[in-house]
């Protein structure tokens, strides 16, 4: 099977280890204090790379699927950084870019001990996208493509996802704030889009509701299969048949670093749908793609492998 991920691809550098990253609580409100002027010791550093496209690609390659990126990085050192990951990880290059003009994306991660964390990024090339540089009619045999934050580039997603369903191919779609900010030219794109994943924040800017079950429930007037994500509360899909709710995957480990659980979930998700397994299945192998990211530091390092065992958690299957 294969998959076309289109998006960012960027350098991650996670500072830990540091009093000066304690999380402190003021007016309702968790905080990360660093006096201007002041200077903090870090006593750990680690390098590795992220952006939701190809940290999605890493789960369809890692489940043994051709996988392939689309993007637009620098050449840089951290532009090397990225290639050299997604080769490593077996995704097929060949159509990523270069931008003239800007770097690589790049974010700083300051983690707090309880796995959160304050984001410096520099997105640059990652966010600077050539509408003829997305001509995915070149890739032959495609059976998904997913599709992440491109700085609210709805020409380039529309042009992507009638190339997409001109070639047979599905099409899911994680948007980020920038297409979400453009509500309207969004929802024209959803006839196109078969499975939507979101969290439950993001799926309010699109549809009407006060709780994930009020928002599933619009969401998939629009869409075959919704998806809304919601933390620490689990999350919910549909595909108009049946609900799915779901709680944690694991309650009991500490979570190490937040960062890439959303696409792990939802590149999960879509893998197992792709696999032709049930909704319940999907939301579970997701759940616990999800899981494991936040048991180490970096978006990919613990994306579940084709070898992978998962364990039972609480799942609920609904009648929709």
């Amino acid at each position: 099977m294969k998959f076309l991920c289109v998006g960012a691809a960027v350098q991650d550098v996670f500072m830990s280890h540091s009093e000066a990253f304690a999380p402190v609580h003021e007016n309702g409100k968790w905080f990360e204090h660093l006096e201007l002027g002041g200077k903090f010791n870090v006593n750990k550093i680690d390098f590795a790379t992220g952006g939701g496209a190809s940290n999605a690609a890493t789960t369809f390659a890692r489940a043994g699927h051709e996988s392939v990126f689309i993007g637009t990085i620098g050449r840089d050192i951290a532009g090397d950084a990225v290639m050299m990951t997604l080769d490593r990880e077996n995704i097929d290059t060949r159509f990523v870019t270069y931008s003239r003009e800007y770097n690589t994306g790049y974010s700083v991660l300051m983690l707090a001990p309880n796995g959160e964390r304050t984001i410096l990024t520099y997105r640059g090339a990652s966010t600077h996208y050539d509408k003829k540089n997305f001509e995915i009619s070149r890739c032959k045999n495609v059976d998904w493509l997913y599709a992440t934050a491109m700085n609210g580039k709805m020409e380039i997603f529309r042009r992507l996802f009638l190339q997409a369903k001109a070639m047979g191919a599905k099409v899911a779609f994680n948007p980020g704030k920038n297409e979400l900010s453009k509500r309207n030219e969004l929802v024209k794109l959803l006839p196109l889009v078969d499975v939507l994943i979101t969290n439950r924040e993001e799926m309010s800017m699109i549809v009407p509701g006060n709780t994930s079950q009020k928002l599933i429930e619009r969401a998939i007037k629009l869409v075959p299969v919704a998806i809304v994500t919601d933390g620490h509360k689990g999350a919910l899909a549909s595909d108009g048949r049946v609900l799915v709710k779901a709680g944690l995957y694991d309650n009991i480990r500490r979570t190490v670093d937040r960062t890439g659980a959303g696409d792990a979930f939802g590149s999960g998700l879509v893998l197992k749908l792709a696999e032709g397994r049930s909704l319940a299945e999907a939301v579970h192998f997701a759940s616990a793609n999800a899981s494991e990211v936040c048991q180490a530091i970096g978006a990919k390092t613990n994306i579940l492998h084709k070898s992978a065992r998962i364990h039972n958690m609480p799942i609920e299957v609904l009648d929709f």
